[in-house]
């Protein structure tokens, strides 16, 4: 009996604890992504909100880089660094 208890005290002090491990997961994230390019950046900030278990980093960086590059808004040497760089931050908050 008493160790199901503490079994269950343990289960919750868990959970309880896990909002501060997705805020400090956020927060290297962003310390990570102001470290990036000024088109890493940009990738970042308009692919990480877009990302759920349905759409995956990759294919979230690939929605946003793929029309830059195909309008000429960014070379596709520079849009395949900047995504690689904005996807190990975006790795860090998922």
């Amino acid at each position: 009996m008493r160790l199901r208890r503490l079994s269950s005290f343990l289960s919750l002090l868990g959970l309880a604890m896990l909002p501060a491990a997705v805020q400090a997961d956020q927060a290297a994230a962003a310390a990570c992504a102001a470290k990036l390019s000024k088109e890493g950046q940009m990738l970042y900030e308009k692919a990480a909100p877009t990302v759920s278990p349905s759409n995956n980093i990759k294919d979230a960086l690939t929605a946003v880089a793929r029309p830059l590059v195909m309008n000429g808004a960014m070379s596709r040497a520079v849009a395949r660094d900047a995504a690689e760089a904005a996807g190990e931050c975006m790795k860090l908050a998922n």
